[in-house]
């Protein structure tokens, strides 16, 4: 039996329904607009920089940095290029460049300049971002390989002695510090206090005598897992897969040595050089029966764009680097520390749950 409603309960009903349907609708609207904002302002370059970097810059800082590995290299032949421009205006003034205003030499030249240029521009820059997110990728994959690397370490092998958990906690962080020592090895710098507390002093003064560091570590990780292969506490299916992940990890070191010691040919970049300054050298004399004195900052400016993007793929086709523009490799590195130093912080409690687990089952 179905029992007809109260006029009044039906009302007071409606009532609360109107009063809170404006609340609910406000609270929408402001999560709404809350998550929009967010979405906004990830994508902006500031975002994307801290992201990329780590670093908290606003917009003016992250201008600044990124630009100063690009200006300084550029700013000589800008200004260069705007005094040539304005030499040009001054010659057009006193009427000394009238024998190129019927010659259709000048423009034709040009017109295929900027032709040929376009496409060595682009040709250059893809280039070099092809070799920046090679070396991107690689260094990705190094990511994946020491986080699989110290898992596979801390959980496999088995602990029967007191000490074996430093021992194993010191092969993690060697296997940081191969990360460490093969961003110093692409860098071309020296063995530095970064890798002291990621090993014994003896292991760090003998780094310091060797030609190539990332392939030592990588012997002292190899040697440690051969060393709890006798002592049988990792099984041979486990060590071979343990063996694998330090070889992948060589493998990566062997691929980012392939892009530092391939730079692009060196004719390419003098050919692109010559054919700027020839293009730099016949735009004001086209250009400047038109413009007159406003050669001079349009001169500049065009130079300004076109040096800006050949020096931006100078810059990152070495993309290991100190540079703004190369990649993070200190960001990277102290991503893959913290990961080991999480995994040995929280570990053994996780492991005392499962124990206290494993008994009460």
């Amino acid at each position: 039996m179905v029992f007809p409603i109260n006029k009044k309960v039906r009302s007071r009903r409606h009532a609360w329904q109107q009063k809170g349907a404006p609340q609910r609708k406000s609270a929408k609207f402001r999560f709404q607009n809350s998550l929009h904002h967010k979405n906004v302002s990830s994508r902006s370059f500031k975002e994307k920089f801290r992201i990329y970097t780590g670093e908290q810059l606003n917009w003016y800082q992250v201008i600044i940095r990124l630009a100063s590995s690009v200006i300084p290299g550029i700013l000589p032949w800008v200004l260069l290029c705007g005094g040539y421009g304005f030499l040009i205006a001054l010659i057009n003034h006193f009427g000394y460049l009238s024998v190129f205003r019927d010659n259709k030499v000048v423009p034709n030249v040009v017109l295929i300049l900027n032709i040929v240029l376009s496409l060595l521009l682009v040709f250059r820059t893809n280039t070099a971002h092809e070799r920046f997110w090679e070396g991107r990728k690689l260094w990705g994959a190094m990511v994946n390989t020491v986080r699989n690397l110290a898992r596979g370490i801390w959980i496999v092998v088995e602990e029967r002695e007191p000490g074996d958990r430093e021992d194993k906690a010191a092969a993690l962080r060697l296997v940081v510090a191969f990360s460490v020592a093969m961003k110093l090895h692409l860098r071309r710098d020296p063995v530095n206090p970064e890798l002291v507390p990621l090993m014994t002093p003896l292991q760090y003064h003998k780094l310091e005598v060797i030609n190539h560091p990332p392939l030592e570590i990588a012997f002292w990780i190899g040697d440690y897992l051969q060393h709890q292969y006798e002592r049988q506490f990792v099984n041979v299916f486990q060590l071979t897969a343990l063996h694998e992940l330090l070889d992948d990890m060589v493998d990566i070191l062997g691929g980012c040595e392939r892009i530092l010691k391939t730079p692009v040919p060196l004719i390419y970049t003098i050919v692109l050089k010559t054919l700027l300054i020839l293009y730099f050298l016949l735009l004001p004399i086209e250009i400047v029966a038109g413009l007159t004195w406003w050669t001079s900052p349009i001169l500049a400016f065009i130079s300004f764009i076109l040096l800006g993007i050949d020096e931006i793929g100078a810059e990152i086709e070495e993309p290991f680097g100190h540079d703004p523009n190369d990649l993070p490799l200190d960001f990277i590195c102290n991503t893959m520390l913290r990961n080991v130093d999480d995994l040995i912080t929280l570990s053994p409690i996780r492991r005392q749950t499962y124990e206290k687990l494993r008994r009460v089952a």
